[in-house]
C-alpha cells in the first residue's frame, strides 16, 4: 500500500475540519547517499552500473524479507546484505565481516570465506533473476523462482540490501512489485514505522 491513512472513519470526505492528509509512505530503492564514487543508479534508483557497490535506503528490521535483482547485462556482479560500514568502492564484496554476497561465479562470500556454492549448472545469466530471503540469521537463494537450497550466514548488525557492478554489468533491483511471489512468511523490505 503506498499510502498511510491517518483519518478515522467519517473525518475525510470534504478536506473540513479533522481531515488529515494522506502521508505517502517512502519508496524502498537504492540509495544514491550510500553508493561508491564510480557508482550510476538510474531508473527511479532501481537500475546500477558502472562500477561500484550501492546499498538499498532501508535496513532490513522485519523477521523475514524477500528483494529481488535481474541481471540485465553479464560482468562483474554481487548481491545480498551488507551493514553501512562497508567499503562501497570494493569489487567484489564479501571480503570483510560487512557484507555477505552472491558473486558471479555462484560463490556466496562473507568475510573472505566462502560460504556457500550455487550448483554448476545454475549459474545466473543475462535475463535471470535472483530472489533474495533473509531472516536475520541465514540468506537464501532463489533463480528465477526455484528455491536453489543455498543457505549462507555470519554478518551481523543491521543489514541492508547491497548489489555491486562491475565489467559492464547492469542489474535491476525489485523491492516490491516482484517477478516472483515470495517464499511464504517472507514480505518486501518494510521501512520502520514511526510513532508521531
Amino acid at each position: 500500500m503506498a499510502a498511510v491513512f491517518t483519518c478515522c472513519l467519517g473525518c475525510c470526505g470534504d478536506g473540513g475540519p479533522g481531515h488529515a492528509p494522506l502521508k505517502e509512505m517512502p519508496t524502498v530503492q537504492l540509495d544514491t547517499h550510500h553508493m561508491g564514487t564510480d557508482v550510476v543508479i538510474v531508473k527511479s534508483g532501481r537500475r546500477i552500473c558502472g562500477t561500484g557497490a550501492c546499498l538499498a535506503n532501508a535496513p532490513l528490521h522485519q523477521n523475514k524479507s524477500y528483494f529481488e535483482f535481474k541481471i540485465q547485462s553479464t560482468g562483474v556482479w554481487g548481491f545480498g546484505v551488507a551493514t553501512q560500514k562497508v567499503n562501497l568502492n570494493q569489487v567484489p564484496l564479501g571480503q570483510d565481516s560487512h557484507s555477505l554476497v552472491l558473486r558471479h561465479d555462484g560463490s556466496i562470500y562473507h568475510n573472505n570465506e566462502e560460504k556457500n556454492r550455487l550448483p554448476a549448472n545454475s549459474l545466473p545469466q543475462e535475463g535471470d533473476i535472483v530472489g533474495l530471503t533473509y531472516d536475520h540469521v541465514e540468506l537464501n537463494l532463489s533463480l528465477n523462482g526455484k528455491n536453489m537450497h543455498c543457505p549462507a550466514s555470519g554478518i551481523r548488525g543491521t543489514v541492508y540490501p547491497i548489489v555491486y557492478v562491475d565489467d559492464s554489468a547492469i542489474i535491476d533491483c525489485q523491492f516490491s512489485d516482484f517477478y516472483h511471489t515470495p517464499p511464504e512468511g517472507f514480505e518486501k523490505i518494510l521501512f520502520e514505522q514511526q510513532i508521531f
